[in-house]
């Protein structure tokens, strides 16, 4: 018997692949070897984003737990950093729901511009809370630099890779 496959399977199938691409971009952005902020923050970003506009909110959120674990668990995070985990996460998805809140072509600027600084926000006094509790006092101004206005600026260019890429593409956002 012929195996058809249905407009369904077809959309079922390019969703799965989007999430997929956008999954190991935002995975194996901490694992490329360059141990650099500035490099691994927008990849991870643009991920985040793209996620928002192309297969929406709850996949977007699922994407932005892994990296952060994952660079842990491959040794590529610093263990001074794993307290910061769970604030980092908490980052990733205040601003996943923040771009998502002003998901139209009008707003997308103020999702990305909001969605930074509650991020960085967020993580910035996070950091110096869990700094004073839990971190030696010798790396707490390494960890403090990370967290702070770097977390602002890798989202901002993390957003104006991800508006390229939609624009280019000529790609339309899905609707939750």
């Amino acid at each position: 018997m012929p195996t058809t496959i249905t407009a369904l399977t077809k959309i079922n199938i390019i969703y799965g692949l989007k999430f997929l691409i956008l999954l190991t971009l935002a995975t194996f952005a901490p694992l490329l070897g360059i141990h650099s902020q500035w490099l691994t923050g927008p990849i991870v970003n643009v991920a985040l984003i793209l996620a928002v506009y192309l297969i929406g909110v709850r996949p977007a959120i699922l994407i932005g737990i892994l990296p952060s674990t994952i660079a842990l668990s491959a040794g590529l995070l610093p263990a001074p950093l794993a307290p910061m985990i769970p604030f980092i996460i908490l980052g990733n998805t205040l601003m996943i729901l923040t771009v998502d809140w002003f998901k139209n072509e009008n707003a997308y600027w103020s999702g990305i511009i909001f969605g930074a600084a509650g991020k960085f926000c967020l993580l910035f006094f996070t950091s110096n809370l869990v700094i004073h509790l839990l971190i030696q006092p010798v790396l707490a101004p390494a960890v403090s630099q990370m967290m702070s206005w770097p977390q602002f600026v890798t989202a901002i260019l993390g957003g104006i890779i991800a508006r390229a890429v939609l624009k280019i593409g000529k790609i339309n956002y899905v609707k939750n």
